[in-house]
């Protein structure tokens, strides 16, 4: 009897539309432009990680993307639907799809962790106290800290138990897309090891996107399925694109443009070299 071979139906079926969209966006305070017609585009379940000298626009960038910020010029889509066309209430609806992890935690000083952890369950839904209570015990489960510290208030942890309970604020909920914005800043190397352990197990465990902001090369190797980096618009030509790479960890290593390799060796050259600079590059 012949066989036939059936065709993989999903390289026949058209790829799905991103889920998260910047086109044509601009973005300045005052005379301060920060953005310069970004253009980027992130499927669901990708990692893309932002990387770039400070004073890129990469947090400016994840703001955009969640809407607590407005663009001076172009759109930002979520899931088909341009942020800035939605009623306040419709937009909060989908902040609550997001995830948020600040660079500082952003915790509440005046309460305890489980307070903490437990805040977006009591602000934005109608649980018992028993559910909430069992949800936060797996939550601090989950990014590996013990119970015993769910009564302390933030000034009583460490920078990295801080951080964990910052991701596990911003998971409860269960989030679609979760950003990460420094994510290992002030950390020692082996907690920002935790840290980026956790990162890639949250989007293992919960098939969430995730979109990283990071100056530490060793997040970026550790966690990203895809590299975007942004030069200041300070350093760009008129008619010159912001973002200056797009590609995957091993395109980064071997990517030609000379401001590319300069941020990934960590090398200031010509950048102290007086003699061969001029005071507006600083």
């Amino acid at each position: 009897m012949s066989t036939t071979s059936i065709p993989d139906l999903d390289r026949l079926m058209p790829p799905a539309p991103p889920l998260l969209r910047l086109d044509g966006v601009h973005m300045a305070f005052g005379k301060n432009e920060v953005l310069r017609d970004i253009t980027l585009h992130i499927r669901k379940g990708e990692t893309p990680v932002l990387i770039g000298e400070s004073g890129c626009g990469e947090t400016v960038m994840l703001k955009l993307l969640i809407g607590l910020l407005r663009p001076s010029a172009g759109q930002a889509t979520f899931d088909g639907r341009v942020l800035t066309d939605l009623p306040e209430a419709d937009l909060v609806r989908q902040r609550l799809r997001f995830g948020f992890v600040f660079q500082g935690a952003a915790l509440f000083d005046s309460l305890t962790v489980f307070d903490n952890i437990a805040f977006p369950l009591r602000e934005h839904t109608n649980k018992s106290n028993d559910e909430i209570e069992v949800l936060v015990w797996e939550q601090i489960h989950e990014v590996g800290l013990p119970g015993a510290l769910l009564q302390r208030r933030p000034a009583e942890l460490s920078g990295g138990q801080r951080k964990r309970v910052g991701l596990a604020r911003a998971l409860i909920l269960k989030p679609e897309v979760v950003l990460y914005d420094e994510p290992t800043t002030g950390l020692d190397p082996i907690m920002s090891d935790v840290i980026n352990e956790l990162i890639r197990q949250t989007h293992q465990r919960h098939h969430v996107t995730s979109v990283v902001v990071s100056h530490d090369m060793k997040t970026v190797a550790k966690v990203a399925q895809r590299i975007v980096m942004l030069n200041p618009v300070s350093r760009i030509r008129p008619n010159e694109q912001q973002i200056i790479f797009d590609g995957d960890a091993a395109e980064l290593l071997i990517a030609s443009d000379p401001r590319v390799q300069q941020f990934v060796r960590g090398e200031a050259q010509s950048r102290v070299d007086l003699s061969q600079s001029s005071l507006s590059d600083y």
